[in-house]
């Protein structure tokens, strides 16, 4: 083999390498909800590291976070994400009813209804909590302040109020007048809806405002703990609502840029044992039973309940409650009196 056909061989060889090497880092993104940047800033290297030592191959795993109904309308305006991972399930049925980007029964495809995880609403206070709050009875009074983000755009916000309208309705026994009263003082009672719940975070911890920040359990323990313990509170309502945090592979994006297996094992993943441990330590409410004893003092006991015991179906909730002219539309107005 003369000189040339030897250098034109180790370069067919080296780009044949390369180019085996580029195909094989395949990258997916996931759409999260608002709060979850932290969380999955850990357990990214963790999957990684786990499809390596099984594939021999790299993987990079990107993120965008936003409120979940937000990235739901990204997609379906054309962010190309592989999974999502969102604290709704009805923005994930949007992806199907308006694109077909997940199958119809996307919550068969993974344990739990496709909820890896879940939470509840808890109150984060300042300090000696000066304003005596123990339940959701305080959120109602004339001298306390509020913030959450807006129902309108927040999954976070929804079950926040959703929460409050449980509490209302096993409190006055299904009275709605009564009910709606009640959840209309609270909604008075808020200070700034911010778009999403890393908006109310900054407003309540960076900008002081308000007297409670209404927010997931895993984030008012997360504040707690980032902003400091001898800065805030915790409360832990007796009852509350049942916050389910389901996942999906986009199928249609997965199929189209051929990421479909790795995106399922980085949905299943989120099941393993190493993954529950990351995020009970990030205070999400967890399935494994090994886990969910090692951590059970971190999580105090509480009612919780299913917002479609309750209500019924999402489809339901949103046209009743969250469509234009609805009953959160209602007790705004009624609120502003």
């Amino acid at each position: 083999m003369s000189h040339t056909k030897g250098l034109k061989a180790l370069g067919l060889a080296a780009l044949l390498v390369f180019s085996g090497t580029a195909s094989a880092a395949q990258e997916i993104l996931n759409a999260s909800y608002d709060v979850s940047r932290e969380l999955f800033a850990v357990i990214n290297p963790k999957f990684q590291e786990h499809w390596q030592k099984q594939h021999g191959t790299p993987i990079v795993v990107q993120q965008s976070h936003a409120g979940s109904s937000a990235q739901a309308a990204s997609i379906l305006q054309g962010l190309k994400a592989d999974v999502v991972t969102f604290n709704q399930s009805t923005d994930i049925d949007v992806l199907h009813e308006k694109g077909n980007f997940v199958s119809t029964d996307w919550r068969k495809k993974f344990p739990n209804n496709s909820s890896p995880f879940y939470s509840t609403t808890a109150f984060l206070v300042r300090k000696g909590n000066p304003k005596g709050i123990k339940d959701w009875d305080d959120l109602a009074r004339s001298d306390v302040k509020l913030v959450f983000p807006n129902p309108k755009t927040s999954g976070n916000a929804r079950y926040t109020y959703l929460a409050a309208w449980i509490y209302a309705k096993d409190k006055f026994k299904n009275d709605d007048a009564k009910g709606k009263d009640f959840v209309s003082k609270i909604l008075g009672n808020v200070v700034v809806f911010d778009t999403g719940g890393r908006g109310a975070t900054t407003s309540f911890v960076e900008r002081e405002l308000g007297d409670v920040l209404l927010t997931f359990e895993s984030e008012v323990n997360l504040i707690r703990k980032q902003y400091g313990e001898d800065k805030y509170d915790i409360v832990v309502p007796k009852i509350s609502v049942l916050a389910e945090f389901p996942v999906a592979v986009v199928e249609k994006v997965a199929n189209e840029k051929g990421t479909e297996k790795v995106a399922t094992a980085y949905l299943n993943y989120l099941y393993t044992e190493d993954a529950q441990r990351v995020l009970a330590d990030f205070f999400y409410r967890i399935h494994d039973t090994k886990v969910k004893a090692e951590y059970a003092s971190n999580f105090p006991a509480l009612k919780l309940v299913a917002v479609e015991d309750v209500f019924g179906s999402w489809d339901k909730i949103n046209q009743e409650h969250f469509g234009t002219g609805g009953v959160l539309d209602q007790l705004l107005r009624q609120a502003k009196k």
